[in-house]
């Protein structure tokens, strides 16, 4: 068994996983996984820099995580930062911060990097797996795959059978898209207009032509969904009391009802939808241009449902981590 730490830092969450491999099954044994959000990316599509305010956001939850890490004595640790540090002016603040108190510094990846770890850590397992909704024994899903991960800054892309075929990372997500659409005067608009929503879309339908240029979605056969956006509709759709991930994990939610999700979330009052038991009080703002991109995505590619998954670019992560520990191994 290797045992190791990953953590992923995006726009809006920074979350932990702490783990066994082993190497013998690939398989990856939980020991430890948290989220927190942070908002890192909180006003770097105005202002092309990390807030202070959101820098020791940040810096707290490394110290959290930094106690736990050394508590389950993880052998490695990798710390891994997407979007909103790419696109940072002062990230070399936010790698010195991450460094002194973690004592690694944080991987900023491109989005190509985020897409592929995503991939890894979404499929493992889905081949041969009971899902919801189907007859005992198992089923395999049809491939290829398209796995997408909607973050806070960006959106991932990723098309592939038993590895990544193609692979693209554009800027729409949630938290972008609600900073450069919905707030006016410093105050999100609740619930968004017509014409804010419609801005929102035409974004994302862009984005979406981008991708297309050299990611084949036509011949994606299984839609898989990634993060909190998409976790936070299968929750919904589930009406669960409170989150819980193993009833999210691999839940198929029809097209229908994400349409119908983000008609709610779109046309509800702050108040309304933070009294929804599933969704993080931190999602409450951006959870309806996050449903936004999730439709968008279905509709291009004519997805009847999408398969959730909460095992994402964190396990993959990890399992990249392990995998390069025990290559070390055999090579020393």
């Amino acid at each position: 068994m290797t045992r190791v730490a990953g953590i992923d830092c995006g726009t809006n969450s920074i979350r932990l996983l702490v783990a066994d491999y082993e190497p013998a099954t690939g398989e990856l044994v939980e020991l430890d996984r948290r989220m927190k959000i942070v908002r890192l990316g909180q006003g770097v599509d105005r202002t092309g820099r990390l807030a202070p305010e959101a820098l020791e956001r940040t810096f707290a939850a490394c110290r959290e995580y930094a106690a736990v890490i050394k508590e389950l004595g993880a052998e490695r640790v990798r710390f891994v930062a997407t979007s909103a540090s790419r696109d940072a002016e002062n990230r070399d603040e936010f790698v010195r911060g991450v460094l002194d108190i973690l004592g690694v510094a944080p991987e900023v990846i491109s989005g190509e990097q985020e897409a592929e770890f995503s991939f890894t850590g979404a499929t493992k397992e889905l081949t041969g797996t009971d899902l919801p909704g189907t007859t005992a024994g198992g089923t395999t899903l049809d491939k290829p795959f398209l796995v997408v991960d909607i973050g806070g800054g960006s959106t991932e892309f990723v098309v592939g059978e038993d590895h990544v075929r193609a692979a693209r990372s554009v800027d729409v997500g949630c938290v972008r898209m609600t900073e450069r659409h919905l707030v006016v005067d410093g105050e999100v608009t609740d619930p968004p207009t017509a014409a804010q929503i419609a801005a929102i879309r035409a974004d994302i339908e862009a984005a979406l032509d981008l991708v297309e240029e050299t990611v084949p979605l036509a011949e994606a056969r299984t839609l898989v969904g990634l993060a909190g956006s998409v976790t936070t509709v299968a929750g919904i759709a589930l009406g669960l009391p409170e989150y819980l991930p193993s009833a999210i994990h691999h839940a198929r939610i029809p097209y229908a009802t994400v349409r119908e999700i983000s008609e709610r979330m779109l046309t509800t009052t702050h108040a309304e939808r933070a009294a929804i038991p599933v969704l993080h009080p931190g999602r409450v703002d951006v959870i309806g241009a996050g449903t936004l991109v999730l439709l968008a995505i279905m509709e291009r590619i004519g997805a009847s449902e999408v398969v959730v998954s909460e095992h994402d670019i964190l396990d993959g992560i990890a399992i990249k981590t392990a995998e390069e520990v025990e290559a070390d191994r055999q090579g020393s």
